[in-house]
């Protein structure tokens, strides 16, 4: 029986699992224990943090795998980049999953490549040269933790008086010694997804983006398809192949975050993963096909095809708590439906959960289609309205 190996067990990795599972192959879920509900779900669990690289190597080399990948997560990248390298396993490089996994290289390998993107700059995280290297770029900015995920470490500044306080905030989120300043782009955000397989960009599919907006804008939601002016597709797609190549991206799943401003796509980030937050279904089901299949099957060394014409719309949103506390409980009435393609629950009553402000404090989901892209909005808001969770504010330590 052939192994894959899963790199984390959170709530993105489990329909990775349960795939892999129905296709015969062998999973080993890799993760720090805590309550991960892939855990339940793996024919076998390592115990080891995901980027302890050496660490994972020695297994994956114990364990004779045939293919390693991950879904949802940055943290994770670095491993994978060194595990396919070391073994000679389809996916990216080494040196690509540390440039996908580090803002500061990214932005100088745009810069570079002439992908167009925010002006910025490298800052000592004591803070010592911020207002000199800051003087000439304008506000507001953005201050960002270059090796962070899940919009953490990452927070909007409108003026001086608000530096330290956001240099705090952060130097909590961050192992380096220094992090990225750079403009704020004031436009419209979305994303694409996307795969390189072999060299070859296979698809790019722009979705529009639902943000809740705390301490920066942070995606809950998604939808395809994504209404822009052909020229303006054209210009996204111009602009993610070239910061593929300027990453040096291969045989993996893009996951692309872009600013619209004045009809000209900028480029905040690529990872080299699928996206989290509902958008590996987004594909799966804008194209009919299993995307998580697809990513499987590359990363066990297949030749994929991802030829579809089809083109169904499709919406989600995160189901989200407005206070920390424990949940007393959850219920969904609504009745089944065609378009209504999924609730989901990511706790149970009893269990804590935070109040929103970045991605991993969701606590489920609602996904639905539709002939149309309004038909499948106005379903997801009817769904939405008849999903009812208690929360009972409560600190995590009561």
């Amino acid at each position: 029986m052939k192994k894959l190996m899963i790199m984390g067990a959170g709530i993105y990795q489990v329909p990775l699992i349960k795939t892999a599972k129905k296709m015969g192959i062998h999973t080993i879920v890799v993760s720090i224990p805590g309550k991960y509900p892939g855990f339940a779900l793996a024919d076998q669990i390592c115990y080891e943090n995901t980027v302890d690289y050496e660490a994972v190597l020695k297994v994956a080399r114990e364990e004779q795998i045939d293919g390693i990948v991950t879904a949802g997560t940055d943290v994770a990248v670095i491993t994978i980049g060194k595990v396919c390298d070391a073994l000679g396993l389809k996916g990216l490089s080494f040196e690509a999953a540390q440039i996908a996994s580090n803002k500061l290289e990214m932005k100088e390998r745009y810069e570079a490549f002439g992908v167009r993107t925010a002006r910025f700059r490298l800052v000592k995280l004591d803070g010592s040269d911020l207002r000199d290297k800051a003087a000439d770029l304008s506000f507001p900015l953005i201050f960002k933790a270059v090796d962070s995920s899940g919009s953490r470490g990452i927070r909007r500044v409108d003026s001086e008086e608000e530096f330290e306080d956001t240099l705090a905030y952060v130097a909590e989120s961050t192992h380096k010694d220094y992090f990225l300043v750079e403009e704020f782009i004031e436009g419209e955000e979305f994303g694409a997804q996307a795969f390189v397989q072999d060299g070859n960009v296979e698809f790019i599919l722009p979705h529009g983006d639902f943000v809740f907006h705390g301490d920066t804008g942070v995606p809950v939601g998604h939808f395809a398809p994504y209404d822009l002016p052909e020229e303006v597709v054209a210009d996204c797609k111009e602009q993610l192949v070239k910061a593929v190549s300027a990453m040096g991206l291969d045989n993996c799943a893009i996951n692309a975050d872009f600013i619209l401003k004045d009809g000209k796509t900028y480029v905040l980030e690529l990872g080299g993963r699928s996206g989290a937050t509902c958008l590996a279904e987004l594909v799966s089901i804008y194209y009919g096909f299993d995307y998580y299949e697809k990513l499987i099957r590359v990363a066990m060394g297949e030749k994929v095809s991802f030829e579809s014409d089809m083109a169904v719309p499709n919406v989600s949103k995160l189901l989200m708590s407005d206070k920390d506390g424990v949940i007393l409980s959850q219920t969904n009435d609504n009745a089944p439906s065609d378009d209504l393609l999924d609730v989901q629950f990511d706790y149970q009553p009893g269990d804590f959960v935070h109040a929103f402000h970045v991605g991993p404090h969701r606590i489920g989901h609602v996904i639905t289609k539709g002939n149309t892209l309004a038909e499948a909005e106005k379903t997801l808001e009817q769904a939405m309205q008849k999903v009812h969770i208690v929360v009972q504010e409560k600190t995590e330590n009561c």
